[in-house]
């Protein structure tokens, strides 16, 4: 019987409500709800979504903007609503799964800042004959948070006690939509439907992207231009660019992480400072672009094939970057691109370098996500049993999930997970950890993408590492394929990491570099760069503290493509043209 609760009380917290009747909850249990939360709606019957509950001691900014991996992080609540009557109060029982506290039973009696958010969800009838219920991107970049369309409580201070009687709170905001950018001289916006997409996810997809027009593309009409690809995450706009100057009258921020006062001034100076680089003499003339392809799961698609994300790589290779090069006058041709980026767009432009070796001419990879799986971070997939826990048969060591460049740790690798188990079951938290997942997993047979390891208590499954391994482990892969495309990867692979990156990001380059430098036939003829107590985001850079080169990804590898080019292009490719 005891089992029977408790697989009752999981089922309800973590699961879904698919119906009008509220279970009868066994008497060794709260009776009443803490929470009666109501989603006004016009229209419609039914309603989808995450319910988050948030309670904050901190009255600096608003509930919903402080659920954080650091130590600093307010409390977060929250249930899965699915076929919810609109209008129909929604119970929120002490079960309900949060973080950093596993359940409101928990939160010791107090004043807290309390607001609530819906984070709405669709169904998907995908299409490989799965319906699932997901959060589709509504142009933020699939941030909760910020959400067009979720809706939303005032934050108000509440006196919370587990003891004491239901508080009922109705959310009264919805989140604005977001205005589109607008085209300038040189930056232009694009969207296309995919028709790849669209197949997969059973709906209209479309991909964008920002493009940034070389100087003169407007007089040099005979001329066609290289491609730069710059990967990273959802961008509102072509970032790092400014045409004004700085503005004096700006208030200057204190950035914690970096230590620094006027960091915002500094943003500005360097966007400023590359416009002019970008417009002035001997430049190269190329275009630049940062796409868009959010997804369901995360801001960005990773851009590769996957069996839950769909076919982004295919989509973005095949389809809009054709797309954008005939609107432009791009060269067209896998010699004239080329890739860069760093963190989530550091692991993206290897990637699509390495599926990709014909379109693409050239990586620049800087502080990428885990290329190696045997450093997955901290974990080892293919040997660690556990990945919250260092594998011992008396003791509980805890692996680190985020440290800061000398080596304190904010975050454990299990609070990280956990934080976004509460925002979202399923992979539906649209958080790091979730989209690896998603990307990487095979499909499950509810429709969702299987774990790699159990959400709750770290244990990893063998069978699910051995499909990542075999599909999107990139070292093993360059390791494994050598011997086919090792001339088509020949001296376009550069990878550079800060030795002290927040997220140990660097473990898994060093044993990148191991066999990489072990190839023959040829020899990859590369790069591999770490910076020395660096960072995070750290892009090789040796000459710039951290702060400053992070915000020159465009002018650092733009130039040195245009010079390396130089030395793997075909016979009789155009190097000239473009370089007036």
């Amino acid at each position: 019987m005891k089992n029977q609760v408790i697989s009752w009380i999981l089922s309800f917290a973590i699961g879904s409500f698919s119906s009008l009747v509220i279970p009868q909850i066994p008497s060794s249990f709260d009776q009443e709800p803490y929470f009666y939360i109501t989603i006004p709606q016009d229209g419609g019957s039914l309603i989808h979504g995450r319910l988050l509950v948030m309670l904050s001691t901190d009255s600096t900014s608003e509930p919903r903007f402080q659920i954080s991996d650091g130590p600093g992080t307010q409390l977060l609540f929250a249930i899965d609503v699915e076929n919810w009557p609109v209008n129909k109060p929604i119970p929120v029982f002490a079960h309900a799964y949060g973080y950093p506290l596993k359940t409101l039973r928990e939160v010791p009696p107090g004043s807290y800042y309390l607001q609530v958010l819906f984070n709405r969800y669709e169904y998907f009838d995908l299409g490989d004959g799965h319906r699932v219920l997901l959060p589709p991107d509504r142009g933020e970049g699939q941030q909760w948070n910020l959400k067009p369309g979720n809706p939303y409580s005032t934050p108000v201070k509440v006196a919370f006690n587990p003891a004491a009687s239901s508080i009922h709170l109705t959310l009264d905001q919805i989140i604005p939509s977001i205005l589109e950018p607008e085209d300038t001289k040189y930056v232009k916006h694009v969207r296309m439907r995919s028709e790849l997409l669209s197949k997969f996810w059973g709906r209209d997809v479309y991909l964008g992207a920002h493009v940034l027009l070389p100087e003169g593309w407007d007089d040099h009409l005979e001329t066609h231009y290289p491609l730069a690809i710059f990967h990273g995450h959802f961008p509102n706009d072509f970032g790092g660019w400014r045409t004004d100057l700085p503005d004096l009258s700006l208030k200057p921020d204190f950035i914690a992480r970096f230590g620094i006062t006027g960091y915002n001034r500094m943003q500005q100076q360097e966007a400023y400072d590359f416009y002019k680089m970008w417009t002035g003499p001997d430049f190269p003339r190329v275009i630049a672009i940062e796409i868009q392809h959010p997804t369901p799961f995360y801001d960005d698609s990773y851009a590769v094939n996957s069996e839950n994300n769909g076919p982004y790589g295919d989509a973005i290779t095949y389809e809009l970057i054709p797309y954008i090069e005939q609107k432009f006058r791009g060269i067209g041709q896998g010699w004239a691109r080329f890739t860069y980026g760093g963190s989530t767009g550091g692991w993206e432009a290897l990637a699509v370098q390495v599926y990709y070796p014909d379109e693409y001419n050239g990586c620049y990879a800087a502080c990428p996500d885990p290329i190696d799986f045997r450093a997955y971070c901290l974990v080892n997939l293919y040997e660690d049993r556990n990945a919250y826990f260092l594998d011992s048969p008396f003791k509980k060591t805890p692996r680190p999930g985020h440290r800061d460049y000398l080596g304190n740790v904010s975050s454990t690798l299990e609070e990280m997970n956990l934080r976004e188990l509460a925002l979202g079951t399923r992979s539906r938290s649209g958080q790091q950890w979730d989209i690896w997942e998603a990307v990487y997993s095979p499909v499950g047979q509810d429709g969702y993408p299987q774990r790699i390891w159990d959400k709750e208590t770290g244990i990893i499954d063998a069978d699910v590492a051995s499909y990542w391994k075999e599909n999107y482990d990139l070292a093993y892969i360059l390791k494994r394929d050598w011997h086919k495309n090792g001339e088509k990867w020949k001296g376009k692979i550069h990878l550079y990491c800060g030795d002290m990156d927040n997220y140990y990001l660097n473990n898994a380059v060093y044993l990148a570099e191991e066999i990489l430098k072990e190839t023959t036939e040829p020899h990859y003829d590369g790069e591999v760069d770490y910076g020395d107590r660096a960072e995070h985001c750290w892009n090789g850079d040796h000459s710039q503290p951290n702060y400053i080169s992070r915000l020159r990804y465009n002018q650092m590898f733009i130039q040195k493509w245009a010079e390396e080019v130089k030395t793997r292009s075909p016979v009789g490719a155009d190097l000239k043209s473009w370089r007036y």
